[in-house]
């Protein structure tokens, strides 16, 4: 039985990897892949690698800690996580089982889809899913924000900075009345689209406009970016069925 595994291979779950290893623990690691979503960077025909700043030299850092190991890691999915005597179980896609005294799920998060045509064809290519990570590269340029929650509010102030024209286009549901809804309302570069619906995203090489459809029908909206800022999905469904009844940890 491992002193503990760390399921999840991005940032956090390479951090609680890493120190495990320092502790002397005998660590397991888990996930698909090491680096979780800095693997994906936003590509934009205007911007060249070396003008972002992403995490990578800290991400690998942590990633050549580890990569060497073999014994630390496997390059799995989960599946389904169980509580046993003296600790937990995790069985992966592969078929195997494994067993450790303590459990670090670090699975993160991942963005809602829109499920339109043309969304995975240009994903990552003018189309992304956080503004606040990019919006400094939309100094005097026109962008698109998806969405009808905090996240968009907050991805379209940020935009709002810098950008030369931010356009929110909501749902029939959105809750967009709230004080930074209504202070973004008044500023003259950034138009509210509510009630619409995606249809498609368009481009070439990269996504350069969007279908929707609402209020006086079909249009078009061309911009350098469309970014998409739904509320984020928890990766736990690994344990969502038990973990309520699981004491918390006290210090």
């Amino acid at each position: 039985m491992h002193d503990l595994i760390v399921l999840g291979g991005g940032p956090a779950g390479l951090t609680a990897t890493m120190y495990a290893v320092q502790k002397r623990l005998e660590v397991l690691l888990i996930t698909r892949d090491l680096g979780g979503k800095t693997n994906y960077r936003l590509q934009l025909p205007f911007v060249e690698r070396h003008m972002v700043i992403n995490g990578d030299e800290v991400v690998n850092r942590f990633t050549r800690e580890i990569e060497y190991l073999d014994f630390v890691r496997v390059m799995d999915n989960a599946e389904s996580v169980n509580a046993i005597d003296s600790g937990y179980e995790v069985a992966t896609s592969g078929g195997q089982t494994y067993q450790a005294r303590t459990l670090i799920v670090a699975t993160g998060a991942k963005a809602q889809l829109l499920n339109v045509p043309g969304e995975r064809e240009f994903m990552m290519r003018g189309l992304c899913y956080s503004a606040i990570s990019y919006a400094q590269l939309f100094i005097d340029r026109a962008v698109v924000v998806i969405g009808d929650g905090d996240l968009a509010l907050r991805g379209t102030a940020e935009l709002a900075r810098i950008a030369r024209h931010v356009t929110l286009v909501a749902g029939l549901n959105n809750t967009l009345n709230t004080p930074l809804g209504r202070r973004l309302r008044t500023m003259q570069h950034v138009e509210f689209l509510d009630g619409f619906d995606i249809k498609a995203v368009k481009g070439d090489t990269y996504a350069r406009s969007i279908v929707i459809t609402g209020p006086g029908g079909e249009r078009e909206i061309e911009a350098d970016a469309i970014f998409v800022e739904k509320d984020l999905i928890p990766r736990s469904g690994l344990v969502s069925t038990w973990s309520r009844s699981i004491p918390a940890a006290t210090s």
